[in-house]
């Protein structure tokens, strides 16, 4: 059932909905600062040196000297998008009850992953890998439920047609074209360019977050 509601903030709610820019900011400049500096890692008994951007994944960085920064970075940044969505749902209301509902346990699960991540790097697969579904590839069906939420709150309908129209086709690609040029065997000898593929559709991924966070901070003030 649809609830008429105005998106309104407070200082407060516009602040944390800020979390969901922060994180990406932070979650970028750590990766882009932690490759600079990275002289590799060990995994499964084997040496993976220099460190590329091009060829190795974002995850590469939670191992070695870089590892306690890196994870550090993962499990910080979804504390921010946690309280950035906190504001986002806070300041964002009316719409249909079961998308909202949909695409607050869906976005909800992405602060996890990022934790998950953080916590468990890749000595840890199994645990590592379903905190990336989480944070970045479960979005693609999330973005469908929190547009057609959207559409049905004054202020955020146009956000909502964004979503269904360019994010979803655009996370869906994202997630494909790492899955097409990710071979284990290259990126342990340092060749391919998964580490570029995965990084444009992380980036993308994280981009709506920052988007949703600042469309909830410049909704109208209470």
């Amino acid at each position: 059932m649809s609830t008429p509601a105005s998106p309104a903030r407070t200082a407060r709610t516009g602040l944390l909905a800020l979390g969901a820019v922060a994180a990406p900011v932070l979650f970028t400049l750590a990766w882009v600062i932690l490759s600079l500096v990275s002289d590799g890692y060990t995994i499964g008994g084997d040496r993976i040196s220099p460190y590329s951007n091009l060829t190795q994944p974002i995850s590469g960085l939670g191992l070695g000297t870089t590892a306690p920064y890196m994870n550090t970075a993962f499990v910080l940044s979804g504390v921010l998008l946690a309280a950035g969505l906190v504001g986002f749902f806070r300041i964002v209301r009316g719409g249909r009850a079961v998308w909202r509902r949909i695409s607050l346990v869906g976005l909800g699960l992405a602060p996890v992953g990022l934790v998950l991540i953080g916590l468990f790097d890749l000595e840890s697969p199994g645990l590592h890998f379903l905190g990336v579904v989480l944070a970045f590839q479960l979005p693609f069906l999330v973005f469908i439920a929190t547009g057609l939420h959207l559409r049905g709150v004054d202020g955020f309908r146009r956000l909502g047609t964004v979503l269904l129209t360019v994010a979803v086709p655009l996370t869906l690609i994202g997630v494909v074209l790492f899955q097409l040029t990710f071979d284990e065997a290259a990126t342990a000898d340092g060749e391919g360019v998964a580490g570029l593929t995965q990084r444009l559709w992380l980036t993308e991924v994280w981009c709506w977050f920052a988007v949703l966070g600042w469309a909830a901070w410049r909704a109208p003030k209470r």
